[in-house]
């Protein structure tokens, strides 16, 4: 509703009263506005849901995955599994290639918390392989940014999971 009412505000703002100009132009302005204030919804929707405060953000990167074939992955904070994603043949290769995939944003209370990340998938032989990291954090007023790691460990011919915090 409020999106409608500020594209028909923009809709008035945009169109002058009594000029002669080309529609197509016309047009191809107010798309642009409005996919402006589009994108400066999104980020106020955002920062009001997931102030700075209690923010949390969860990443997931690959290695060359030479050992593990990813799955799935399931992302537990403290007590409560927040998230769980499974992954296409397509979705490994943009993460082997260099992607970093946004796995979680929310919200959680200032203080000590567990994270916990369950990875599935095949090791090095093609058998299922399933582990498990954990790291325990201290959430202050700061936004809190994790990236959980999959490298492959050529000294153990396996792969290692580990989960990192980034410091802002």
């Amino acid at each position: 509703m409020i999106r409608t009412l500020l594209l028909l505000a923009l809709c008035l703002v945009c169109l002058p009263a009594g000029a002669q100009s080309d529609p197509a132009a016309d047009a191809q302005t107010l798309k642009q506005r409005a996919l402006e204030l589009n994108r400066d919804l999104l980020i106020l929707e955002e920062e009001l849901l997931y102030p700075p405060s209690s923010q949390i953000a969860l990443y997931l990167s690959m290695d060359v995955a030479e050992y593990f074939a990813l799955d799935a992955v399931k992302v537990k904070i403290d007590d409560t599994f927040v998230t769980s994603e499974l992954y296409t043949d397509n979705q490994v290769d943009a993460l082997i290639r260099g992607g970093v995939q946004k796995l979680y944003l929310g919200n959680i209370k200032s203080g000590a918390h567990e994270i916990s990340a369950f990875f599935t998938g095949e090791g090095p032989q093609g058998q299922p392989y399933k582990r498990a990291a954990s790291l325990q954090v201290e959430k202050t007023t700061a936004p809190l940014v994790l990236e959980l790691k999959i490298v492959d460990s050529t000294a153990k011919l396996q792969p290692v999971f580990e989960i990192k915090q980034w410091e802002l």
